[in-house]
């Protein structure tokens, strides 16, 4: 199958060639932005994400998503990038993902939404399923770094493997830092499953469950 839709491509290609057109290699834009060139205000910051067109995914999502929540939040959930549901209904907790984080934010933690802060390594959706590229991860990384510095958690908590690597760089197991409290910057880095993948895999909400109380034990 891919054999036929490559060679379908290839005669596409040769046919646009024969009516004039030129052909040039990729080139990945380095047009990342300073995280020191951007505004201290979390407002301005969260305009500027909305209004970003710095790589591709500006062209499919329905918004740029900047974050939610307590500005002077101790607590900060950073997620991988924009789901499907989050960019159809442009808005925060939505789909089954969503409803467990809320659930592991009030029933667990005891807290409300609004007590936190909510945000994503990558602001807009994906194209399709696809993950986003090290260029599209990179124009969103001032933008992260920004708030952060601004926000000051105490403790910040990635979602899943993607979120953790985003943001640390790390690209070991991510088995082997679930759960650990990780010195960053002037927080304290606590990486745990995403809360689809409990969806998916009800069995792990024990390790989960113990994530939890550690996250919440370093906000006493």
């Amino acid at each position: 199958m891919d054999s036929f839709q490559n060679l379908a491509l290839l005669e596409n290609l040769y046919r646009l060639k024969t009516l004039g057109y030129r052909y040039v290699d990729p080139i990945t834009p380095n047009l990342q932005t300073s995280s020191n060139t951007l505004p201290d205000s979390l407002e301005t910051l969260q305009q500027n994400i909305r209004q970003c067109y710095l790589c591709d995914l500006s062209k499919s999502r329905r918004q740029s998503m900047s974050g939610f929540g307590n500005r002077h939040a101790r607590l900060m959930f950073v997620d991988a990038y924009v789901s499907a549901a989050e960019d159809e209904a442009a808005d925060y907790y939505v789909g089954r993902s969503g409803v467990m984080l809320r659930d592991m934010i009030e029933k667990v933690l005891m807290l409300k939404t609004e007590d936190v802060y909510y945000t994503h390594s990558v602001k807009c959706k994906p194209f399709g399923f696809q993950n986003p590229s090290t260029s599209e991860c990179n124009s969103c990384a001032p933008f992260l770094s920004k708030q952060i510095d601004i926000i000051q958690p105490r403790v910040i908590v990635t979602l899943g493997p993607d979120a953790y690597r985003i943001l640390s760089g790390d690209e070991n197991d991510f088995e082997r830092v679930r759960g650990e409290i990780i010195p960053f910057g002037n927080s304290l880095l606590i990486p745990m499953y995403h809360p689809l993948y409990l969806v998916r895999n009800p069995s792990l909400k024990k390790e989960a469950l113990r994530d939890l109380q550690t996250i919440k034990g370093q906000l006493l």
